[in-house]
């Protein structure tokens, strides 16, 4: 059912997922006589014998036209009550809300300590008050004399006083709970207990309409997993982020590039501001449940969160249960929305007398007006969702929590009981069916035709039948849904512009955002993640139509610390801040059509690395694009062409080369991999073919290594003497491939390294070496920053390398092969690789490529 619950419109590449919402069953009432309700006949009845006695005592006195008008101003209420109802909830509610709103509950609550050190001394006093009106006026006789009127109306005085007047006149004692403990466990009273869980967010909107169909089941799975026993509460937070802007400012460091960095921080302030990267997304599912005791609570609980968090994991969504100071800082942020700081230890509660709700309460409550209030110096509002629409699209909560302001979105659901929403569903057919009943003999008594019915009876009725069928033959089950929606602001005006503003993302969707009278307070602890609901505005719906309350958009990439920036969320605006380094594997590629800005990407992240590391940043540039950047960071750029006095030498080794002893055997590779590519042979090298080359690089370096000096580094023409030396036909053909780069026009590479790498940033200009050259050319570089690699390892210094045209060096199966061993080695030593290329089809070619972007390398679109 749920694979057709949800469906996909394509309107372009768009896809709008929706679902089918069951009609409001609660307002179709069940009539007893007269086509009226149960209600209706106690409340006319009420009326009737109160009303015509009046009329008939009074008639006599008054006269009958003001004995009539009496009797209809006192049966007015009566038949108010009877037929009067708003947003479900019946007069007297309403009439209760407005008289504990206005006349009962204190309208100003102000924050004050209750220590317990104090509370019993107090408790004290009181017992020893008692104890003196109890023995003061002495014994009559040798017994105790009983207490006189006067006396036990003094000793009720002072415990009243000491009780207090039961009502909530601090903001400690407004807070809904009893106490949160260490493991995370509220007591709200005496058999209530909940936990809150803190989830990350799923790449919904960017997956696939199956992926996206797999999210959704996932999630209907979800809500069917809570029996009626467990209330969950969802909640979605979006909250201002003090000193955001701190994570840009880049520290001066007294060079030549100061200037830059006070640019460039101050582009990223104002990169910053702009959308909603100031705010915080947090999601949450808050747990509750009854029993007996604590410890009966944790033993059901530590069943209940092992369920819940392999619930998220099959989602794709990392889940941790918040402990006990988590929670008190998730609700000071709630209470404080200016960003006060939270301190907060478990040690400090027993030298100072002080509860938990002292480190979390704000300075002050005002629930004084009808449709706002006030905490500490920010104004509030709570409005609830009427949901009107027939078909809700998913994306209704990725709408709310896209505006920006301090915004908290909660739904407290709760399942019923599947016999019970079943024998339900079928009174109201039941109920429908003697309704439309009535309406046919009306029809025949006025002749009409029988199966002109009401709309709205004809409508609820498929409607019923159809709900019917999806919890007795699908895997539907009925949950009664409170949605609310609590906004802050700094001002009045401030606040009525962002409730207005989510009015009208509920006005796109068909629902209605109501503000709730004169239940500000009551919508404001419902709000809270504390798994309370006192707001009993309730919507019926089946597990479908709940679960398209995605609470997925994107997952962010906001890192603290040296993260960089790397561009704006396309779907949510905010900022991508990166650590590479941090990362599992700091990898890179950069995929983009020509002109998309894959180089702009590079030169950024480069910028960045040296404004803000001391790391290296080396870079293979095959088309001279670099150079005005490396020059005007204080660079060095090398040109290698044959024209060039630059040389770089392909055998260069250092005795760090590899973390095994013998440095040789992926020295070997790398020379495998550069005979392959000027032999230009298709099926790569044969196997006696790469043994005498294995055999005569082992010949070559045995100088050096005995002596290791510079002048003893061998060079391609002892490679090509150590192969003609072997007599063999391989290794004559391999010779003959190798005098082109020896006594050849492309003999180049032929020469011992005279270039002195000493600078951060260097760049490989490797432009001029042609088309036959370039990618010997970009696999030599490639070798010597494996070399500066090992180097700066030792120093504790990281490697930035930057590879423009990436996939030449994937194209040969042997190149495709050392070039995967190279970027995974470059991990472990302190290397951050990044490819840049445009053509990724090219690259996922061979099976040797695949293989690469499996295992060597995180993929940066």
């Amino acid at each position: 059912m749920k694979l057709q619950a949800i469906s996909s419109l394509r309107k372009g590449c768009e896809p709008l997922a929706y679902v089918t919402v069951p009609k409001d069953l609660t307002k179709i009432k069940s009539k007893m006589l007269f086509g009226l309700t149960k209600r209706q006949l106690v409340c006319f009845g009420s009326a009737a014998l109160v009303g015509v006695p009046l009329f008939f005592l009074s008639k006599g006195s008054m006269g009958t036209t003001p004995a009539a008008l009496c009797m209809i101003l006192v049966m007015l209420p009566f038949f108010l009550f009877a037929l009067y109802e708003k947003n479900g909830q019946t007069p007297e509610a309403l009439l209760g809300n407005l008289i504990q709103c206005k006349f009962i509950r204190p309208k100003k609550r102000v924050y004050q300590t209750n220590n317990a050190y104090s509370a019993l001394e107090k408790q004290a006093e009181l017992e020893r008050t008692v104890g003196r009106i109890a023995s003061g006026a002495g014994k009559r006789g040798k017994g105790r004399r009983r207490l006189t009127r006067q006396e036990r109306k003094q000793i009720e005085a002072v415990i009243r006083q000491a009780k207090g007047d039961g009502k909530n006149h601090t903001v400690q004692a407004s807070l809904p709970f009893r106490n949160i403990h260490p493991d995370g466990l509220c007591r709200l009273d005496d058999r209530h207990f909940s936990k809150t869980i803190a989830y990350a967010d799923v790449s919904y909107r960017l997956a696939g309409p199956d992926d996206q169909r797999d999210i959704f089941e996932r999630l209907c799975d979800f809500y069917n997993g809570y029996d009626p026993s467990i209330g969950v509460q969802m909640t979605l937070s979006s909250s201002h982020k003090a000193g955001g802007g701190d994570l840009f400012r880049m520290a001066a460091q007294g060079d030549e590039l100061d200037g830059i960095r006070a640019e460039a921080s101050g582009i990223l302030q104002t990169q910053y501001e702009r959308g909603s990267n100031g705010y915080v997304k947090s999601k949450y599912v808050t747990l509750t449940i009854e029993a007996e005791s604590i410890q009966a609570a944790r033993a059901r609980f530590s069943r209940i969160e092992a369920d819940t968090l392999n619930r998220f994991k099959v989602m794709g969504a990392a889940a941790k249960v918040l402990d006990g100071k988590e929670r008190l800082a998730l609700l000071h942020g709630l209470l404080h929305p200016r960003g006060e700081p939270f301190a907060f230890e478990w040690d400090w509660l027993a030298p100072s007398g002080l509860s938990v709700k002292d480190f979390i309460a704000p300075s002050s409550f005002e629930f004084g007006e009808t449709r706002r209030f006030r905490m500490g110096e920010m104004y509030g509002a709570v409005s609830f969702l009427q949901i009107l629409a027939p078909e809700i699209q998913d994306r209704i909560l990725t709408d709310f929590m896209g505006m920006e302001g301090n915004l908290l979105v909660t739904m407290h659901v709760r399942g019923i009981n599947q016999n019970e929403a079943i024998k339900m569903v079928k009174r109201k057919i039941t109920d429908l069916d003697a309704m439309k009943i009535q309406e046919q003999k009306k029809a025949a008594r006025s002749g009409y035709d029988l199966d002109i019915l009401p709309s709205d009876l004809s409508t609820y009725g498929g409607a019923a039948k159809n709900l019917l069928q999806d919890l007795q033959s699908r895997n539907e089950r009925m949950f009664n849904m409170t949605f609310l929606m609590l906004h802050l602001a700094p001002t009045k005006q401030k606040l009525e512009i962002a409730v207005s503003q989510s009015a009208s993302v509920a006005q796109t969707h068909n629902c209605i955002l109501t503000r709730l009278d004169f239940q500000q307070e009551d919508g404001l602890m419902s709000s809270l993640p504390l798994g309370l609901n006192r707001i009993q505005i309730e919507r019926s719906l089946t597990t479908s139509a709940l679960a398209v309350f995605i609470p997925f958009v994107t997952q962010e990439l906001f890192m603290g610390g040296d993260a960089m920036y790397y561009g704006l969320n396309a779907l949510s605006g905010n900022m991508i801040l990166l650590d590479r380094k941090q990362s599992r594997c700091p990898n890179g590629l950069v995929f983009g059509t020509p002109g998309s800005g894959k180089s702009m990407s590079c030169k950024r992240e480069i910028t960045y690395v040296m404004l803000t590391t001391k790391d290296n940043v080396i870079i293979c540039d095959p088309e001279d694009e670099y150079s005005p950047l490396v020059n005007r960071l204080g660079g060095q750029v090398i040109r290698l062409s044959p024209n060039s006095r630059d040389y770089v030498n392909p055998l260069d080794i250092n005795l760090n080369y590899s973390e095994e002893e013998n440095p040789l055997a992926l020295k070997s590779d790398f020379v495998l991999s550069f005979c392959e590519l000027i032999m230009g042979s298709k099926t790569g090298l044969e196997a006696i073919e790469k043994t005498v080359i294995d055999r005569a690089v082992q010949k070559i370096y045995q100088p050096y290594f005995a002596d290791p000096r510079p002048e003893n580094m061998p060079i391609l023409s002892d490679l090509m003497a150590a192969l003609t030396a072997q007599h063999i036909p391989e290794a004559d053909r391999v010779a003959q491939a190798l005098d082109l780069y020896v006594n050849g026009s492309l003999n180049f590479f032929n020469h011992r390294t005279t270039v002195d790498i000493r600078n951060r940033l260097v760049c490989f200009d490797i432009k001029g070496l042609g088309k036959n050259l370039k990618k010997p050319g970009m696999l030599i570089v490639q070798d010597a920053v494996w070399n500066t690699v090992t180097v700066n390892r030792s120093i504790g210094r990281a490697t930035w390398y930057f590879v423009d045209e990436f996939h030449l060096l994937l194209k040969e199966e042997q190149t495709a092969a050392y070039s995967a061993e190279i970027w995974k080695r470059f991990r472990k030593w302190g290397g951050v690789p990044t490819g840049a290329t445009q053509n990724p089809r090219t690259c996922c070619t061979a099976q040797r490529s695949r293989t690469f972007w499996k295992t060597a390398i995180s993929s940066t679109c």
